[in-house]
């Protein structure tokens, strides 16, 4: 298996147990696989080591000296949002359910597969990014679009939309940059074709574009789609 490369972006791990073949095994496995990873052997570790660093997910086993993994991640959920997975020996129902009203994100039992942990893991932090917010407009020139309003402006004169187009600005304000499809822009309007979107986009064009024949904002991606550059 080829060793991924860490960087400074890279997702940042805490393992958390009292059993250290394990905590080893795990932190070489997920820095093979291009995970960040910091140990602790008890939650009084884990909180020191919570201080100090931000974390993007805390592995946790559940029996352990002292505080317990479930106890833990119960006084941790009153001040953090941090994913928490439960690594544990427990595998009855009731245990898992205990740890998921605990408020845990997910539960694995021991012995695992690591591929699963890694899998597992990749799972909870896909679900745990907050997207961005979109921007309340967008600039093209001497053009403004509120993308809440649909309400399309040049300067101090209000631009006549159509539901239609008010529908495409607001899907290429949503992803500025970013070349989008045909099939992709025809699904969004029901029984919409490929050609109806090209007549679509020209009129669009011919709206917000200094030079409709030329458009610097609306281009055309050939045999991609369209992409919509803002100001």
């Amino acid at each position: 298996m080829e060793r991924k490369e860490l960087t400074d972006n890279s997702p940042h791990i805490l393992v958390v147990d009292d059993d250290r073949r394990i905590r080893e095994l795990v932190q070489s496995y997920l820095c093979d696989r291009g995970f960040r990873v910091t140990t602790a052997k008890d939650a009084a570790d884990a909180r020191a080591r919570l201080r100090g660093l931000a974390f993007d997910l805390l592995i946790l086993d559940v029996m352990m000296p002292g505080e317990s993994g479930l106890e833990l991640a119960k006084d941790l959920r009153k001040t953090q949002e941090i994913p928490i997975l439960i690594l544990s020996a427990r595998a009855d129902p009731e245990d898992r359910i205990e740890g998921f009203e605990s408020g845990v994100d997910d539960y694995l039992v021991k012995p695992f597969e690591p591929r699963e942990l890694v899998h597992r893991i990749q799972s909870i932090l896909r679900r745990s990014v907050v997207p961005e917010p979109l921007p309340l407009e967008i600039k093209l020139g001497t053009y403004v679009f509120h993308i809440e309003r649909g309400e399309l402006r040049n300067e101090s004169e209000i631009v006549r939309l159509t539901t239609r187009e008010r529908e495409l600005l607001r899907l290429f304000a949503g992803r500025p940059g970013e070349t989008i499809s045909r099939g992709d822009l025809a699904q969004n309007a029901a029984g919409e074709g490929p050609r109806a979107v090209d007549v679509q986009i020209n009129r669009l064009r011919r709206k917000i574009e200094p030079d409709p024949a030329m458009p610097r904002y609306l281009q055309t991606v050939r045999g991609a789609g369209y992409i919509l550059y803002t100001d």
